[in-house]
C-alpha cells in the first residue's frame, strides 16, 4: 500500500531529456489505444498488459518487502504470466532477452490486441472506429483555429504509429460528460494534440500554483513531449489534488462537428456514431457536453 507523490527534486531523466525546452500537453483522462497495422491494415489497439498469475505476484512482493530494487528477481515468462490472446503483441519499448518481453518495475509486460468489429469486451473502443471507411472518430484541435475543437473522421492510415486516448461515457467515470447512457459517445484524441497554451515551468512550487490558481489547469495532469522523444507525466494526484476537480478545461472550449458522410461513402440513416455526428455536420457548440445526438 502506498501512494506516488512528487518530490521537489527532477528526475534525472527528464532533465537529461531537457524538459525545460519540451512540449507541454494535457492529460487526458481515457483509456490508452494505438494504432497500427492487422492482418494488412490500418487497425485500432487496445491497451492490454500482461500480468504475473496470483502465485508469481505473491513471490514477487515478497521479493521487494525485502529488496530496494526488482533488478534481481527472476521471472519465467511462460509460467508466471497470465495467458494473452495470440494477436497480442508488447508495447514499443518493452525489453527482450532471449526473446522474451522482460517485465516492467511493476511486473507488467505493457502490450496490445486489436480491437474486433464484433468485440463486446472492447465495444467502446469499436464505436469510435469504422473499419469499412478506414477511418476513425478524432477529438483535436481545429486547423484554422487552435482554440476550438473539432470532431472529425480521420483516416486511420493518417494515425499510424500513434498513441491516442479513449475518452468518452463509459470510460473513467465519464469525467467529460459525453455522450449519456442512452446515447453514449467515445472519441480519440491523439496524444500531444491538446497543448497547453501556457504551461507553468517545471518547477515544483509553480506547478503547484499553476494547478491551484489557473483555468487552463483543471485537467488530470501534464505530460511533456521531449525533442528526444521521452514523455515526463504528472497527474494531480502527484501533488495532493482532486481529480476531477470542478468542470475540466476541454469542457470550457468550443467544438464544431467537421465530418460528413457523403465524403466518406457510409450510410447516414445508419445508427453508429459516424452517422449520428455527420447530421450535425458543419455546427458549432459551446462546450463539448451540449453536444446531444438524440435517440
Amino acid at each position: 500500500h502506498f501512494q506516488v507523490v512528487a518530490t521537489e527534486k527532477l528526475n534525472p531523466r527528464a532533465e537529461a531529456s531537457h524538459v525545460h525546452s519540451s512540449i507541454a500537453t494535457e492529460k487526458l483522462d481515457g483509456t490508452c489505444c494505438y494504432v497500427s497495422s492487422y492482418q494488412g491494415r490500418p487497425w485500432l489497439w487496445a491497451r492490454l498488459d500482461r500480468k504475473p498469475n496470483k502465485q508469481a505476484d505473491k513471490r514477487f512482493k515478497k521479493f521487494l518487502q525485502s529488496h530496494t530494487s526488482c533488478k534481481d528477481f527472476t521471472w519465467n515468462i511462460e509460467e508466471d504470466f497470465k495467458s494473452v490472446p495470440e494477436c497480442w503483441i508488447p508495447a514499443l519499448g518493452v525489453q527482450h532477452q532471449n526473446g522474451q518481453p522482460v517485465p516492467d518495475d511493476n511486473g507488467h509486460i505493457p502490450g496490445w490486441v486489436p480491437v474486433e468489429k464484433s468485440s463486446k469486451q472492447y465495444c467502446w473502443h469499436a464505436s469510435a472506429v469504422n473499419y469499412d471507411a478506414g477511418v476513425a472518430l478524432v477529438l483535436r484541435p481545429n486547423t484554422d483555429n487552435g482554440d476550438v475543437l473539432e470532431i472529425a473522421a480521420v483516416p486511420l492510415s493518417e494515425l499510424l504509429e500513434q498513441t491516442l486516448e479513449l475518452i468518452g461515457t463509459n470510460i473513467n467515470a465519464n469525467p467529460y460528460g459525453l455522450g449519456s447512457k442512452k446515447r453514449p459517445v467515445h472519441l480519440l484524441v491523439p496524444h500531444g494534440a491538446l497543448q497547453i497554451r501556457n504551461p507553468p515551468p517545471v518547477n515544483y512550487s509553480q506547478l503547484l500554483r499553476w494547478f491551484h490558481d489557473c483555468e487552463e489547469a483543471e485537467v488530470e495532469g501534464i505530460v511533456w513531449h521531449c525533442l528526444n522523444g521521452t514523455l515526463v507525466k504528472l497527474h494531480r494526484h502527484h501533488l495532493g489534488l482532486n481529480w476531477p476537480n470542478g468542470a475540466p478545461f476541454l469542457n470550457t472550449r468550443p467544438v464544431v462537428i467537421s465530418l460528413s458522410l457523403a465524403v466518406l461513402d457510409l450510410d447516414i440513416s445508419s445508427q453508429d456514431l459516424f452517422a449520428a455526428f455527420s447530421r450535425l455536420a458543419g455546427q458549432s457548440f459551446d462546450h463539448i457536453q451540449d453536444i446531444q445526438l438524440g435517440t
